[in-house]
């Protein structure tokens, strides 16, 4: 199975010339605005699930299972995610992942399981339109990250493959770069981490629960 590694980077003002020195060629440029789910107590985040709407496309990044324990001293260079991008099967996910952590509490709410249930006894069904915000409600998942984006995008072709970079310019003032390949299972090491755009906006909006998604990449 492969995955998904992005490795980011600061971006410069000589940023884009240094891309074309390399052969890099610019595919293109646009807009878009992100939605991040999740439930009121950050069922989700908490777990390193990242449920995404863009532009009414939704994917849920799942961590994946790495080869090898990171050391808790050193952050990781790479993020490694599985992505799913079918809406009945991020809705069995996100409604599995919901499920057992409700089963998990000795005083969850019953009328809460139920709704859980009901999105789960569908999930093999196109019962929701990516507009349609039903499941939402049912398993109690909101808005909790709104941000738009202003990308550059280029591809560079190398013996092993094209690899993709990004350069993105959020409206709340962060300006970073990711290069994206895709990789076999545990199939890459690393060193240091730069941040991307969730750590800044929920550094700014949301200190609290970064620190807790820092504990738990860490582990």
């Amino acid at each position: 199975m492969t995955v998904e590694v992005e490795r980011k980077f600061v971006c410069d003002a000589e940023i884009m010339w240094k891309l074309q020195d390399i052969g890099a060629k610019c595919i293109g440029q646009w807009q878009f605005r992100d939605q991040y789910f999740d439930s009121p107590d950050f069922i989700l985040t908490l777990k390193d699930f990242w449920l995404r709407c863009r532009e009414g496309l939704w994917e849920l990044k799942c961590p994946a299972v790495s080869g090898t324990t990171p050391d808790n001293d050193t952050e990781t260079l790479c993020t490694r995610y599985r992505e799913i991008t079918s809406l009945p099967l991020i809705q069995s996910e996100v409604s599995r992942i919901i499920r057992e952590h409700t089963a998990e509490g000795s005083e969850s709410n019953s009328s809460q399981r139920e709704q859980i249930d009901k999105v789960a006894e569908n999930e093999d069904t196109e019962i929701c339109s990516a507009d349609d915000t039903k499941w939402l409600n049912d398993l109690n998942l909101v808005c909790f990250a709104e941000f738009k984006t202003e990308r550059c995008s280029y591809t560079l072709e190398r013996e092993a493959g094209a690899v993709r970079v990004d350069l993105d310019q959020a409206d709340f003032g962060y300006c970073v770069g990711e290069i994206e390949v895709l990789v076999p299972e545990g199939g890459l090491s690393c060193q240091k981490k730069v941040k991307g755009k969730m750590d800044v906006y929920l550094q700014s909006n949301e200190r609290n629960l970064l620190f807790k998604v820092d504990r738990i990449q860490l582990k």
